[in-house]
């Protein structure tokens, strides 16, 4: 057999698309997509024979059968969405990389209502004028934070933007150098108040700034004082920060707007729960904060958003910038938020429904419940491979409670035939893909993470895995 004679057997692309299981492929995607499969893969066969030593063409075969799998599989490969779901193994409950908060399926109906249909997006039904898109989650979010006023844009750094812009675009903003946190992908709170238009004024040291140390630097230039609560660092030890009941006082005094971002932002206590204590919005309010901004799909447990709420001089202001318009949240991220904040008028139903504060609040006894199960699935049909129960930490993640230590049970993973990077590698190109973490050789599956009605599927991969599958 020469090259010449293997080329020649090479299949025509009107003889695969012939073929039974091809046929059933078409039904599924694009004429388009499976003649461009199709010739890729017979030209790819084409250079690895003519690439082919002397002695390998002997060897060399052309099975159709394989041919047609290896067409199948990429074809449905090149038409897997880039953006798809996973399954969470890692017990970080917040997970940036993995899209933070989940969606509660309780608002699941009103999304696809939304999304499937024409909707009151800026029509006032009362009216029948145009409305402003805000208007449907205003009301709630004043009725659950206690301020005056509401605006959302699509996240917490243009939430801040889109506030000092408004407040303060060539005037001074006093901060204290504590505060000047990056929020992630290096962007930094200096950053950003540079492209607002405003003006840093750092205050104070890295771990001690006092009341005198904002009075003495406010001045006619001064357009606003500005609290950052620091959610994905601490400093202990010999620090200090000024309270922004202090802050509020001192911009009574000079009539300057006091502004707090609240950061990762949460409406119920979850010191109550166990977990470490975060300031809440509704707290910040209350002691008097003109405007605080927070975001919506970290400790809230809802949609990427931005929230602004406060004084409501300040807030019309906002919704006339032009700004605002650039950075406006679209109906999906509306509909999701409302309903969201709509589970929060009952605070059980919150922690029992939104996914995010249902993880966070779970009990080790109900974790350790899920473990067992998840456990008693995996090791029915192992072989190679060894599966324990063990003890260890979750974390919240989204820059939220640095210093919270979540304990978890743990699925421990180990095998004789393949180490655990393998079994890594083989658990994320699993399709959906299992992200875990590996310690001391040992693949680590978090069970707060992972959804009861997701066991099967967890363990049919590694089932599949440990058969070489």
């Amino acid at each position: 057999m020469n090259k010449k004679s293997l080329l020649s057997n090479l299949p025509k692309v009107d003889e695969i698309l012939n073929n039974k299981k091809i046929s059933e492929v078409i039904k599924e995607f694009p004429r388009r997509t499976v003649i461009d499969a199709i010739r890729s893969k017979i030209d790819h066969i084409r250079k690895m024979i003519l690439n082919l030593e002397e002695a390998e063409l002997e060897q060399f075969e052309i099975h159709i059968d394989n041919l047609v799998s290896h067409i199948v599989s990429d074809i449905k490969k090149r038409n897997t969405m880039s953006l798809r779901r996973v399954i969470n193994g890692t017990g970080v409950v917040l997970h940036t990389n993995l899209g933070r908060a989940l969606i509660s399926q309780k608002i699941l109906k009103d999304l696809v209502d939304v999304a499937c249909n024409f909707s009151t997006l800026e029509f006032d039904i009362s009216t029948g004028k145009r409305g402003s898109r805000y208007s449907h989650v205003e009301e709630i979010i004043c009725e659950l934070t206690g301020a005056d006023a509401a605006l959302v844009v699509n996240n917490n750094a243009a939430a801040v933007l889109l506030v000092l812009n408004t407040i303060a675009k060539g005037k001074e903003v006093v901060v204290s150098r504590g505060q000047l946190v990056e929020i992630g992908g290096s962007f930094r709170v200096p950053e950003v108040m540079a492209q607002s238009g405003a003006i840093l004024r750092e205050v104070g040291s890295t771990n001690k700034t006092h009341t005198f140390d904002y009075e003495n630097n406010i001045n006619e230039e001064t357009g606003g004082i500005l609290k950052v609560h620091t959610s994905n660092y601490k400093i202990l030890g010999f620090s200090k920060e000024v309270d922004v009941e202090e802050m509020v006082i001192l911009g009574k005094k000079y009539d300057i707007p006091v502004i707090e971002d609240i950061g990762s932002g949460t409406l119920i206590d979850y010191s109550k729960y166990g977990l470490a204590y975060e300031p809440t919005v509704l707290e910040s309010i209350a002691k008097g904060t003109d405007i605080v901004t927070f975001s919506g799909d970290k400790l809230l447990g809802g949609p990427q958003a931005g929230i602004i709420v406060g004084k409501k001089k300040y807030i019309d202001k906002m919704k006339k910038n032009q700004l605002t318009r650039a950075l406006r949240v679209d109906k999906m991220t509306l509909a999701a938020l409302e309903g969201t904040l709509r589970l929060y008028l009952d605070e059980a139903a919150a922690l029992e429904n939104i996914p995010t504060l249902n993880m966070l609040t779970m009990n080790r006894e109900k974790i350790h419940e899920k473990a067992r199960a998840l456990l008693g699935r995996i090791s029915e049909n192992l072989n190679a491979m060894d599966a324990t129960l063990i003890e260890g930490y979750s974390q919240v993640g989204g820059g939220a409670m640095p210093l919270e230590k979540l304990p978890t049970y743990l699925i421990s993973l180990s095998s004789n035939r393949m180490s655990a990077q393998d079994i890594e590698d083989a658990l994320r190109l699993n399709n959906p893909p299992i992200i875990c973490r590996i310690n001391e050789d040992r693949v680590l599956l978090d069970v707060r993470t992972i959804k009861e009605e997701e066991f099967d599927i967890v363990a049919d991969a590694i089932e599949g895995i440990d058969n070489g599958r």
